[in-house]
Formats: structure tokens, C-alpha cells, sequence
């Protein structure tokens, strides 16, 4: 080994050494210069930006929306801090990366409250991750402690203990990991007032408090930061306010409804916004009424209402009759269609009013009295044929018996049996013999055993799966199958006519043939009635669109497969393809001598009802005409009224 190798080696390791210990001096020094400033700053109440004159770091105005209602008020909210000359960006939840939150110093968000008391899909991730980071001890407890923030939720307080539980969650969130309160929360309740009206307050409120405090330093902001003092709780007494439940389906729903603290600030000796609690407050408010109104209906007292039917005005011009003219014999232009309870317990994906009817679990309301109901009713249909006088095609002698009603199809909206006088309003109905064609969608089964005789009395079973049920109709009850089972068990016991309804929606329901034959034992039904949903146009509540309408020959395919798996029990007895309708029937009862007999001798139904006897479904049947039958050139449509064909001016897909 050479003896001048070692001095080398030392003279390289004392020049590592030195370089080190410089690179470390030099580190040290600019930490240190950079903490001196910051503290500089701190004192003076100005910073880096401020002296560069830099302008201020964009807010985040997140929205967590799944059918669109979110992203709507995210939207005008932008606009208004836009027109205030606030920078913000407008940002899907979905594409926020949540990691950025730490680097933010404004951040607004808008969220709904979806399934099982969740965010909605495009706020998944958002959520879990502050979920996590506010349970990890590593991020620490003032990792947001530069970020001021404030949430609006949405959500219905029908759905009890969960309302708005996203936006509550997030705030609870971001307040434990160091965030504070620009303006505080605020909820907004679809159910009970005027959602667009809270809404643009907390906006105001929002838009307010940062052109209020826009100069170069924080502290007129700080003011304005709400300090509580329970971090990421909430009081007893909000608590208190909402009504137990075990459901947690809560949907983002474009609505009329107060916020919930406005709501509990507005209860003063008994009353909410004018309206008696304990049973006597309206179900109809002024918001809900004009909504109503807009759509036609006419309101009765303070919670029915009657709306006349296109096909009752059809049949008036001779233009043919709905599907029950066909399947049952009624007669269109004689049927009044009413509820006597615009709530219901259910928000389903398809229907037909968007929901601007109230919501409820159990009867909460002021009552009308039923013969009032009846009187009004019959009153208020009869003055809206009486407007169809004059109208091109209307029959002079069918216009005189439309003022004359002998039907009452009870579904217009809403679910009749939570009414508590049903059955005097049904009784008085038939005392007058008008039938009556009852709907419940299956969450009462306790009302549905204590019914009086109904002409014929449907249950809506519009999924064969528990998830399916949950998706398409959304219900507010926690046991809500049990309750559906329930409601199907209570339908044997029926010794008038009994009707599975099926609402086909492509691509939710259409995929569960087997599903549904396993129900047919358990309420035993007289008829099945399969009919394709209704697409009522665009809507922030629902996602359905005409993809989801099925053909009139997708619905034939369904029930003739659905009469296969009934091993012979049910036929499929008649068809209305202009409704996209198609009827399965009881074989044994209803089919004598190979004739249908699903007809109503109606003369005979109230002759049985005022005997005070007992009677059954064949009691009052009577035989089916050749033209509804199912596989009639006719396809349902009665040859003695005037077929009258829109021009289509959308292609077919078939």
C-alpha cells in the first residue's frame, strides 16, 4: 500500500466535513430568517402577499350534489360572489383533491345528504377523507387552522335523526381539524317552507361578511368566525328538534323547505311559521298550495285535493278511455280523481308531482271532516267539466254525465289510508254509488287490514328487492320491507278485489322477474297490473329520463314472462297499449268457460256494500268485451270512440 494513500483519504473527509457543516449553517440561517419574518408579520398584521401586492388566493366553492340540486345553488351562489368581485372557483366535489384543503383559505361548501344518511357519489372520497384525517392523530388538530369555511346542507327533516347529516359531518370535521366558521351552518328542509329563500339568506350572509372584511389584514374577519363550544358536536337541543327515525335515506331534492334552525327559532307558543303543531297544524302551505295549484290541482281544505284526468277529458271528446276503462269497464269520463291525504310516506324516483307534496310518517295535521271532503270534491270536479263545454269534440251527452261522477279512482297523489276517516269518506263515496279505486304504496299495513270494502284496492309493489324498493321508492320508514311484506300479507285477507300495480323503469326494476313471481303467494292478488313508467319530463328530484320509459313491447315481453313463472295461476287477461298497460288475471276465478270476466258490474258492487253482507270479488265481475282482451287488433282501445293520433315528431327506436 502506498504511504501517501491515507493523507489522501483525510484531506477528501475534512472537505466533506466542511461542505456539510456550511450547507447546515446556511439552512439553519434562511429557516431562521424566515421565522423571524413570520413572527414580523404576525405582529404587524401583514404578510408576504400583502407587501408584493399580490392578489388574494382564490376561495373553493365546493358542491356535493347527486342529482343536481347542489350544484344548482353552488352555481348561483358563484354567480352572486362573481357579481361581488370574490374570487372563487366553482369545483365538482369529485375532482377536489382533499390534500389541497391544507393550502386553502376560503373554502364554501354546498351538500345534499343521500342514501343511508351518506354523501352523494361525487362526495365519497371528500368525506371519508376528513373522516379519516380528523380521527388521525398523526395530521394533527390544526392542520386547517388558516382555512375559514362554512356549509349549507340540504336534506328532508321528514327523514328524522339524519337530516342533512353530510353537512352537519363536514362541519364537525373541518371545525376538528383547526378550521373555523365563516358564516355558521346553515340547513336547508325541502319539506317545510322555501328552500330558495334560506338559501339566498346564507349567500347573503356569506357575500356580506367577506366584502365586509376585505382590507390587508384578518381582523375585522376574525370577528365574524363562530366559536363553538363544543368542537365538532352539537347541542341537546338541536338534537331534540328532529324526530327519531331508522331511516337515513335522505335525497338531494330541488324543494321548498326552511332551514332547520329557522324553523325551531320560528316556534313560539305552539306554532311554526303560523301553522298549530300538535295535530292541528295545515299540511298544505301557502308554498305547497301555489306549487299545486301550478300543476292543476284544486285544493280541498287543508290536505285533499281533485284534479281532472286528460283521459276523462278524452273520453268527453270521444277520443277513447284509460286503461281501467278498458281493463274494468269504468267509464273515463265519469271518474273523479282525488286524495283525500296529499302526503305520503315515500319519495319515489318516478313520480308524477316532483314531489311538492308534503311528506310524513303518520298523521300530524289539522283534519277535515270526510263529507266535506266528498261534497267539495264532487263540487270542484263538476265545475271543471263544466269548463270543457264549448271545447272542440266534447259530446253534449257525455258532458252531462261527466257532471254526473260514478267513479273515484283514490290515487291521485299521496297515500289515502294515512287519512284517519278513510272509511267514512269511502263509505259516503259508495253510499252515493261511486266506486272507488283505492292505491296505498304499501307502508301502512295496519290501515290496509282495517279498511272497509273496497271496489278494488291496489298496492303499489313498484320493486321485488329490498335494495331495488329502497332505491326506486326511497321511503322514509326504517323497516320499510317488513312493512311492504306486511302490506302484501294484509291483501289475502281481502275478500274484494285485490291488485298487485307494477311500475316497469328501465335499467331499475325490469331485471327482476323471479323476485317478483316469489310475492305472488304472499298476497295472493286478484290481478297484477304491469304498466311502464310515466316520464313527466325534467326534474332536479329524479334522474330518470326516456331511456328509462319502457315500449309498449318491452312491457308485453315482461308480463308474459312474469305469467310463465306463475305456473299457471295467472294468464295475461287484457292489454291498453296506448298506456303501455298490460293486465295479468287470477285463471281460476276470473276466466269462466274461456271468457275473461275482468269487468265490474258496479250497479251490482253497491247493491252488495248496502246489503251489509258479506260478498267476494266474483260476486260482482262481469265479462271482458273481445276488444280488450289481451292480443285484440284493438289493443285495448274501444272501437265505439274516435281514435285520434299526435303526430310524432321524434324518430322511433323501433
Amino acid at each position: 500500500m502506498s504511504p501517501s494513500l491515507p493523507p489522501a483519504r483525510l484531506t477528501i473527509l475534512t472537505l466533506l466535513s466542511a461542505t456539510a457543516t456550511l450547507f447546515f449553517l446556511y439552512k439553519s440561517r434562511n429557516r431562521h430568517r424566515r421565522l423571524l419574518t413570520r413572527l414580523r408579520h404576525a405582529v404587524t398584521g401583514t404578510d408576504q402577499g400583502s407587501l408584493n401586492h399580490a392578489p388574494p388566493k382564490r376561495g373553493k366553492l365546493l358542491f356535493l350534489s347527486q342529482t343536481n340540486t347542489s350544484k344548482t345553488l353552488a352555481q348561483r351562489l358563484h354567480a352572486l360572489l362573481t357579481l361581488s368581485n370574490i374570487p372563487f372557483d366553482l369545483v365538482d366535489a369529485k375532482d377536489y383533491e382533499p390534500e389541497d384543503l391544507c393550502k386553502e383559505t376560503l373554502v364554501l361548501v354546498v351538500a345534499s345528504t343521500w342514501e343511508n344518511g351518506g354523501p352523494p357519489q361525487n362526495g365519497s372520497f371528500l368525506v371519508n377523507w376528513l373522516a379519516e384525517s380528523a380521527d388521525d392523530f398523526r395530521v394533527g388538530a390544526l392542520v386547517l387552522k388558516e382555512c375559514k369555511f362554512s356549509v349549507f346542507g340540504i336534506g328532508s327533516l321528514s327523514y328524522g335523526e339524519t337530516f342533512n347529516a353530510v353537512a352537519r359531518d363536514i362541519t364537525a370535521k373541518l371545525r376538528k381539524l383547526g378550521a373555523r366558521e365563516l358564516v355558521e351552518l346553515e340547513e336547508g328542509d325541502v319539506d317545510e317552507g322555501d328552500l330558495d329563500k334560506v338559501f339566498d339568506r346564507w349567500s347573503e350572509k356569506i357575500v356580506g361578511v367577506l366584502n365586509g372584511n376585505s382590507g390587508d389584514n384578518e381582523q375585522g374577519l376574525e370577528n365574524h368566525v363562530v366559536v363553538s363550544e363544543s368542537e365538532g358536536e352539537f347541542s341537546d337541543e338541536d338534537d331534540d328538534e328532529v324526530e327519531e327515525s331508522d331511516v337515513v335515506d335522505l335525497e338531494d331534492l330541488a324543494g321548498k323547505g326552511p332551514s332547520r334552525k329557522s324553523t325551531v327559532a320560528a316556534k313560539t307558543n305552539g306554532k311554526v311559521n303560523g301553522h298549530v303543531l300538535n295535530g292541528e297544524k295545515e299540511m298544505v302551505t301557502p308554498v305547497i298550495r301555489a306549487n299545486l295549484e301550478k300543476q292543476g290541482y284544486k285544493i280541498i281544505g287543508s290536505h285533499s285535493g281533485v284534479k281532472i284526468c286528460r283521459w276523462t277529458k278524452a273520453q268527453l271528446r270521444g277520443r277513447g278511455g284509460c286503461y281501467k276503462h278498458s281493463f274494468y269497464g269504468i267509464e273515463s269520463h265519469r271518474c273523479m280523481e282525488a286524495t283525500p291525504s296529499l302526503a305520503c310516506a315515500n319519495k319515489c324516483v318516478f313520480c308524477w308531482r316532483h314531489h311538492t307534496n308534503p311528506v310524513g310518517k303518520s298523521w300530524q295535521w289539522k283534519m277535515d271532516d270526510p263529507l266535506v271532503i266528498v261534497d267539495t270534491a264532487i263540487e270542484l270536479h263538476t265545475k271543471m267539466i263544466k269548463q270543457m263545454k264549448g271545447v272542440p269534440g266534447v259530446k253534449a251527452e257525455r258532458l252531462a254525465e261527466g257532471l254526473s261522477p260514478r267513479h273515484c279512482a283514490l290515487s291521485l297523489v299521496g297515500e289515502p289510508i294515512m287519512y284517519p276517516e278513510i272509511n267514512t269518506l269511502v263509505d259516503e263515496l259508495h253510499r252515493r254509488r261511486i266506486s272507488t279505486f283505492l292505491v296505498t304504496n304499501a307502508q301502512f299495513p295496519d290501515k290496509i287490514k282495517l279498511l272497509h270494502p273496497i271496489t278494488q284496492l291496489y298496492v303499489s309493489v313498484d320493486a321485488a328487492t329490498k335494495d331495488s324498493l329502497k332505491a326506486i321508492d326511497r321511503p322514509l320508514f326504517g323497516d320499510f320491507w317488513e312493512r311492504f311484506h306486511d302490506s302484501l300479507k294484509a291483501l289475502r285477507d281481502k275478500q274484494q278485489r285485490t291488485v298487485y300495480r307494477l311500475t316497469l323503469v328501465k335499467g331499475w326494476n325490469t331485471e327482476d322477474i323471479d323476485a317478483y313471481s316469489s310475492l305472488f303467494d304472499v298476497g295472493n292478488p286478484d290481478f297484477i297490473e304491469i304498466k311502464g313508467v310515466t316520464y313527466c319530463g325534467s326534474s332536479a328530484t329524479s334522474k330518470l329520463t326516456m331511456e328509462n320509459v319502457p315500449w309498449h313491447y318491452d312491457v308485453k315481453e315482461f308480463s308474459e314472462a312474469l305469467a310463465r313463472k306463475s305456473n299457471g295461476a295467472y294468464e295475461v287477461a287484457c292489454e291498453h297499449a296506448h298506456s303501455c298497460c298490460v293486465l295479468l288475471a287470477k285463471v281460476d276465478k276470473f276466466k269462466v268457460n274461456d271468457q275473461w270476466h275482468t269487468w265490474i258490474d258496479y250497479e251490482k258492487f253497491h247493491n252488495l256494500v248496502s246489503s251489509g253482507e258479506r260478498f267476494t270479488s266474483k260476486d260482482y265481475m262481469a265479462p271482458t268485451p273481445s276488444w280488450a282482451v289481451y292480443g285484440a287488433e284493438e289493443g285495448g282501445f274501444d272501437p265505439q270512440q274516435s281514435r285520434y293520433r299526435k303526430e310524432r315528431r321524434h324518430k322511433s327506436a323501433r
